[in-house]
């Protein structure tokens, strides 16, 4: 096990400013910056608990049951105003008594207001139900499962999971919560919570119930739940594995450094809040690589790679236990200081456990990946701390990760790394179970780093990297030894050579990917072809290295790899690798258009609706 100590004697840690304190936990009604992608109004009521009691019907694809919500209020409100989404409410209750309420206008993108009347009580009770397509909710037929059982799982972030519970939807208005969850009697549930009956209780015939409790305060968005046939191995005292019979001992092996992952980050940022942490391997329809739902992040299948080549990714779910789960953007337009600093704090895991090098190739590819989105992205949308129009649902991930991982990096070349880990750790211990602004964060850091210097605040450009566009001119390249040669093999192959002069067996994911994406955008089909023959491309197990392939086959028009295309699409539905791909095939007139139409046509069921709704706008109709 690698264990790191670190002294916090480095920064004094003085009280909290009155700017940084105004977003804080110890006062429940603390003002909230105003949260435009939800309809409720936290300065006059806010929920504080969820109690889930759920039926889980497969045949009708939804949920039943009832939320009773304990709520914190000023003395003179009459009122609370929750966040949904298609759901049917059956009934309103206040105590014994029903509750008024009302369901106002939809609005695109963010549902209804639920506005219900308080008289009295301040818990309420609501029997409700979901909608069929529930955009937070995937139910899977037996046919699209491992295990060719049913199986249902729902994703939450950013504003989906008012579609299936009737909640303040906001990620500043933190809650506890608890569930009792009815099942078919053949699956298993779980969620992001301790589990109080692991092997279920019964409920009637043919199903069993499952409870769970979540006693610290989470954003509302990391409520998730998972139903199927799972089974579970531990690969550590703290840490393990929920998959289907056929996946788990894969996932197993690939999860099995995830213990010493927890060693690192505790080292460095404090001690892991949660109590375990466990994964859950989905279906390939998973719309996301992982989504960090406290507990139990949710991984898609596509970083089994059988070589554990991939497994940043469990890095990156992981750092979110302090950087997004134990202190929370919030609102979407500060998400960088969830998903900045957790790609900084992946790079800090990774680079202990494997080297500095490999940090280094990791923070150039995201470096070409951040200028690449400079070219592309809106000035507002290159600002850390979004401005103007802003859709929780959309954002730049190489400006939201990688920039904000690179302004902490930039950060810690200046004051020092020991100093820099001094302070977060601090930072994550005063802000605990908190949400946070850009501008909070941003004092705080004056307040215990900066201190009045007035040379190290003109040399860090704080506010050019929140609130301008662009990279500000004290960001330095990120230089990496193991990418040095890689442009000789690349002009090599493009003079002519054999595809097989590279090392590729001699290569990590990383120099293969960084060959693939250094490539000429155009290139001869004798050329592709002798590529993807020396590297078996088209079925290579590495889903990042088979992507990148798939992108210059499908930007050259090279219908060869058309199957290849096909099954790639049409076996996972990861977002990030199935957008870019039917945009590039409607770019590429009538052959990669009808492929692109054709198959979507066939697949668009298998996909969860996030992706649909993102591919539904780049499939255009004929």
């Amino acid at each position: 096990m690698l264990r790191r100590t670190l002294l916090l004697s480095a920064i004094a840690i003085p009280a909290l400013s009155a700017c940084a304190s105004t977003v804080g936990a110890a006062d429940p009604m603390a003002p909230l910056p105003h949260d435009t992608s939800s309809h409720a109004r936290p300065d006059e009521a806010r929920v504080r608990h969820v109690s889930l009691d759920l039926t889980a019907d497969f045949d009708r694809k939804v949920f039943h049951g009832k939320a009773t919500l304990d709520i914190v209020a000023r003395n003179d409100a009459r009122e609370i105003v929750l966040d949904s989404d298609g759901l049917v409410i059956r009934a309103v209750r206040a105590g014994t008594r029903e509750a008024a309420y009302t369901i106002g206008e939809v609005s695109a993108g963010k549902g209804a207001p639920l506005t219900i009347q308080l008289n009295g009580p301040r818990q309420i009770e609501i029997e409700y139900e979901s909608a069929p397509n529930a955009s937070a909710l995937q139910w899977l037929e037996p046919a699209q499962t491992a295990s060719n059982k049913r199986f249902l799982f729902s994703q939450g972030q950013s504003i989906h999971n008012r579609t299936w519970i009737p909640t303040q939807d906001s990620p500043g208005i933190r809650q506890t919560y608890d569930a009792r969850i009815v099942v078919p009697a053949d699956l298993k549930a779980v969620m992001s919570a301790e589990m109080l009956t692991p092997d279920g209780e019964p409920a009637g015939e043919g199903q069993r119930a499952f409870r769970f409790r979540m006693p610290q305060p989470i954003p509302p968005y990391l409520i998730a739940i998972g139903i199927g046939d799972l089974a579970f191995r531990a690969v550590g005292p703290r840490t393990g594995v929920y998959a289907e019979p056929s996946v788990v001992e894969r996932g197993a092996y690939e999860c099995a450094d995830m213990e010493r992952m927890m060693d690192v980050a505790e080292a460095l940022y404090g001690p892991y809040r949660w109590g375990r942490y466990d994964v859950l391997i989905l279906p390939p329809s998973f719309p996301y690589g992982g989504m960090e739902n406290p507990r139990l992040t949710f991984l898609t299948p596509t970083f089994l790679a059988g070589d554990r080549s991939l497994v940043s990714l469990v890095a990156h779910e992981l750092a979110h236990s302090w950087s997004g789960n134990l202190v929370t953007n919030a609102v979407w337009a500060d998400s960088w200081l969830n998903e900045g600093f957790t790609s900084y704090i992946e790079g800090r895991i990774g680079e202990a456990l494997f080297g500095a090098e490999h940090a280094r190739m990791a923070e150039a590819l995201a470096w070409t990946d951040i200028q690449a989105a400079l070219t592309t992205v809106t000035p507002d949308g290159q600002r850390l701390h979004w401005v103007g129009e802003v859709d929780a649902n959309e954002n730049s991930s190489a400006i939201t990760y990688d920039k904000g991982a690179t302004f902490l990096r930039t950060v810690e070349r200046i004051v020092g790394r020991d100093r820099l880990d001094s302070y977060l750790r601090s930072y994550f211990d005063r802000y605990a179970f908190q949400p946070m602004t850009t501008q909070a964060f941003l004092a705080d850091f004056r307040q215990h780093v900066v201190r009045g210097d007035a040379a190290l605040e003109a040399r860090l450009m704080l506010d050019q990297w929140a609130y301008e566009p662009g990279i500000p001119s004290n960001a330095v390249a990120p230089v990496a030894s193991g990418f040095d040669e890689i442009p000789n093999y690349v002009a090599a192959f493009v003079a002519g050579g054999p595809a097989a002069a590279a090392p590729w067996e001699h290569w990590n994911t990383m120099q293969r990917q960084r060959y693939l994406q250094t490539m000429p955008r155009q290139l001869p089909a004798e050329r592709l072809r002798e590529l993807e023959r020396a590297f078996a491309l088209d079925t290579i197990g590495n889903m990042e290295v088979r992507f990148d392939w798939l992108m210059i086959a499908v930007r050259n028009g090279y219908q060869p790899s058309g199957p290849a295309v096909e099954r790639f699409l049409s076996e996972q539905g990861r977002g990030k690798f199935v957008r870019p791909i039917y945009r590039a095939l409607m770019d590429e007139g009538a052959w990669g258009q009808n492929l692109a139409r054709t198959l979507y046509r066939n697949v668009r069921g298998r996909y969860h609706p996030i992706v649909q709704a993102g591919v539904d706008r780049i499939v255009t109709p004929a």
